[in-house]
């Protein structure tokens, strides 16, 4: 029998799944994250789960992993130092940037511009011109390039990275320029932007090709260290890299193109929510990840999770494919406070952190949370984690009693109920994002809900939002690393074509995207997928000839079958797509911008859990009797224990189900039905 081992590291816990192939027994291990080396979390983790399951490393036939080390480099400032080289005239394109300033009217005033991730001190110009259809303006200067190259070698740069005018035509100038590096820079790693991004506009090429040599370095010591000391550990399966679109890469695809893991740890929550959810019965969900400081929402239809072409972290946004997730400054850890001039009750975004976290646990914090309105509203028992966590209540009574004093309020519940309907109505501006905004009526879809603390609000947001049934998978907190254990490979191609469908064929676009679909599936199969084994889709970046954006058009690969018919199909579907965003269309000729092509491998053989029938009553895994505040009022309330639950059990509402790393709360006139599949199916009681 073989396992596979899903991680996920976070800036708390590492989460640690091990799924033993064909019968889909798990096992489960939390332990503490080591900021410092995150392998030494990893391998702990590891060792815990292997423990649990009484094997020895050497049966794990796979590692998978999402990992957070792009996304702290990026967000702590600790990348490499990046020297750029770009052609005479554009050494200040990542100064220039997009003239864009974030906020209101004259925010530019206030707005402290972040500084680029390739200062221009250790920017270089080279002597050399492409033009936008290839054609070469001015040869590649070979001894302005070496005399360039040679300046930066006194400037201590850890990485290169190489981003020439239209080189997304012809990558010729970009691959000489990496060959004298080699000489001039030895062991210096270079990225080219007609590698990590051949698409045309100058700056966010750039801009994503001095990311991806940013964190480069970093990357690369984590993954082989990891790799290393899982080999000397004794596991013998490999190592494999959760993608921002939640695909898998080989470790050494993940160190040539680190950029594309800078939202590692949230495409796996989504991944694990498509999983639980397929195995429920349901295709269109919006995932709900809160954890203590931020909660992060995503939307999937027909189980294909939406994916965007930028990636944001932090002030940085680049041009890298990724799930497309909102987040929101909103968490069990969230502080609440009135602030003196409005007297109006705000939560967020500041957070309490693990340390000291919520005056609840004891570890000297003072404010007020969103934990401890939980608490004082009876929503968390006094004991969380299987009894390995005890919660303060007076505690957190006394910090919620600073707001109820500071409003006026008779009651701390009344405040502590307060800050519950904020951080809901909060959240709910990030699920309007993914979902409203976007031209989707949140009532067609479920909502997965998932974290240390997204059960305890579930089945408010589903109030809220009007999707039904809200979902609770089992172990909600270790749904990430349940995701990472349960994705496919992937890997993709594009280009940049830009021309207008009266200047293209049908044939033209079929030939482009099934060289792609060749491109990527070659790189895949060097990556141990057989081409017999992978699916391809493909997308084309399509506008009104004239317009200054594209969207993204999914193309049916039915279509190229019919290359006639296949460019009328790819109008006709960006025309509806248009009018659904936009409300109106253009009677101007379409135009191609992009193309990409996605290669997947199969999914891995999990076999989904399967519990014992029940007879509907849940009585047996009554713990105790308990009152909750809700309402205006306290009502009695029972609490569950969710692993004595059976398929079939509905548990009324109010009640409380806990686990080892959650709590989902059912309101009244609410019921939670238990899923065969394990997860728990809230829904409103009719009538």
């Amino acid at each position: 029998m073989s396992y596979r081992l899903g991680v996920d590291v976070g800036g708390t816990f590492t989460d640690v799944l091990l799924v033993e192939e064909g019968s889909g027994r798990t096992w489960r291990a939390k332990t503490a994250s080591t900021p410092a080396d995150q392998s030494v979390g990893v391998l702990n983790g590891i060792a815990k789960a292997c423990g649990e399951a009484d094997i020895d490393l050497a049966e794990v036939a796979q590692v998978l992993h999402g990992t957070t080390v792009a996304t702290n480099a990026i967000l702590e400032g600790k990348g490499a130092t990046v020297g750029l080289v770009t052609t005479r005239g554009f050494r200040q394109v990542l100064q220039i940037a997009r003239s864009y300033v974030p906020g209101g009217l004259a925010g530019w005033i206030i707005w402290p511009k972040p500084e680029p991730l390739a200062a221009l001190e250790n920017t270089v110009e080279v002597d050399e011109r492409i033009a936008s259809d290839g054609s070469v303006v001015r040869p590649l200067d070979e001894d302005d390039v070496r005399a360039q190259l040679q300046q930066l070698s006194g400037q201590d740069i850890q990485a290169l990275a190489v981003s020439l005018i239209n080189s997304f035509a012809d990558p010729a100038h970009e691959q000489r320029i990496a060959e004298i590096a080699a000489e001039v820079l030895p062991g210096v790693p270079v990225s080219l932007s007609s590698d990590v991004l051949p698409e045309l506009r100058e700056y966010e090429r750039t801009l994503t090709t001095v990311a991806n040599g940013y964190v480069q370095p970093q990357v690369k010591k984590y993954v082989t260290t990891l790799s290393e000391q899982l080999r000397e550990g004794g596991v013998a399966g490999e190592l494999a890299i959760l993608r921002s679109d939640g695909g898998l890469s080989s470790a050494t695809a993940a160190i040539d193109s680190p950029v594309t893991l800078l939202l590692s740890g949230p495409a796996g929550g989504v991944t694990g929510a498509v999983w639980v959810a397929e195995q429920s019965g349901h295709r269109d969900l919006i995932t709900f990840d809160m954890g203590g400081t931020s909660t992060d929402v995503g939307l999937v239809r027909d189980l294909d999770p939406k994916i965007g072409r930028e990636t944001k972290v932090g002030d940085l946004a680049v041009r890298a494919s990724s799930v497309d997730v909102r987040t929101v400054g909103a968490g069990g850890g969230s502080i609440a406070h009135v602030p003196e001039l409005t007297r109006a009750l705000r939560v967020g975004p500041q957070s309490a952190g693990a340390d000291p976290g919520p005056a609840a646990y004891g570890k000297g914090g003072v404010e007020p949370t969103v934990t401890d309105a939980n608490v004082v509203l009876g929503y968390l028992p006094t004991t969380l984690a299987g009894g390995e966590i005890t919660l303060d209540v007076e505690a957190s009574r006394a910090a919620i009693g600073k707001i109820a004093e500071a409003m006026g309020l008779e009651s701390v519940e009344a405040a502590a109920a307060g800050i519950i309907d904020i951080v809901n109505e909060n959240m709910l501006g990030g699920v309007r994002l993914v979902s409203v905004q976007q031209g989707f009526d949140p009532r067609d879809f479920s909502l997965v809900a998932f974290g240390g603390a997204g059960p305890l609000h579930a089945n408010a947001m589903g109030r809220l939002t009007g999707a039904w049934p809200v979902i609770i998978p089992p172990g909600p907190g270790l749904l990430c690393a349940l995701g990472d254990a349960t994705t496919s490979r992937r890997d993709e191609s594009a280009r940049t074509v830009l021309r207008r469908f009266a200047e293209l064929t049908g044939g033209d676009l079929v030939t482009v995207l099934r060289e792609l679909a060749d491109d990527a599936g070659r790189r895949l199969a060097a990556q141990g997928v057989p081409t017999d084994e992978q699916t391809v889709s493909y997308q084309v970046d399509v506008r009104y000839h004239g317009q200054g954006f594209e969207i993204p058009i999914d193309v049916d690969p039915a279509w190229l079958a019919d290359p006639d018919a296949a460019l009328q199909r790819l109008g006709e579907t960006f025309d509806a797509e248009h009018d659904r965003l936009f409300s109106f269309l253009l009677r101007v000729d379409h135009e191609m911008v992009n193309a990409r092509a996605t290669v997947t491998g199969p999914r891995p053989d999990v076999a989904p859990v399967v519990l014992s029938d029940g007879d509907g009553d849940p009585a047996g895994a009554l713990v105790q009797d308990h009152r909750i505040y809700v309402g205006g009022e306290y009502v009695p309330a029972g609490v569950y224990d969710r692993a004595r639950l059976r398929a079939g059990d509905v548990v009324p509402g109010p009640a409380i189900v806990t686990e080892m790393d959650s709590t989902t709360l059912v309101l009244p006139g609410h019921a939670a039905t238990v899923h065969p599949s394990g997860s728990l199916l809230i829904t409103p009681l009719e009538g």
